[in-house]
């Protein structure tokens, strides 16, 4: 069974983003060996400075390398990434199955995104879209899509 690791920089507080995230943990159950990381966010003031975002990104950065296990395949999220169908999620994840990684991890950033030497070490850059989503929604809906990935791959028609 694949082991998948989601990586989030951010404290989850909205009971309606919890109320999604603990569904699509509950469905991924019977596909995958599912962890969930939350990293705390760096607090910065109001309008930081270039370098001060640089500094928090960097302590995320450290935060979620020290959080990547060994023969892990890495997939960031962001915003310069690949988009990507659900379609072709399905067989990134088959083809994730049936090689010799042993952990397909996806890391979601802070408000201010994923340090770039995190997206430099990843396999895999991936966009949800063009469009700008918060951070928390961005949790259920990756947690939704390698769920959704899943039942592509066993031909449900969940899909449809």
């Amino acid at each position: 069974m694949l082991s998948v690791h989601l990586i989030c920089v951010g404290k989850l507080k909205e009971k309606f983003y919890q109320a999604a995230v603990e569904e699509y943990t509950k469905r991924l159950a019977g596909y995958c060996k599912l962890e969930l990381v939350e990293l705390a966010e760096c607090r910065l003031p109001q309008n930081p400075s270039p370098g001060e975002i640089s500094a928090a990104l960097e302590k995320e950065g450290a935060a979620i390398r020290a959080k990547l296990p060994q023969s892990s395949t890495l997939v960031a999220m962001c915003v310069e990434g690949k988009e990507k169908s659900s379609e072709e999620l399905a067989r990134l994840v088959l083809d994730f199955e049936q090689s010799s990684s042993k952990h397909l991890v996806f890391v979601i950033g802070g408000s201010y995104g994923i340090h770039p030497s995190i997206k430099a070490e990843a396999q895999v850059r991936l966009s949800m879209s063009p469009m700008t989503f918060p951070h928390h929604l961005a949790r259920v809906m990756v947690l939704e899509q390698i769920y959704r990935a899943f039942k592509i791959n066993e031909g449900s028609s969940y899909h449809k």
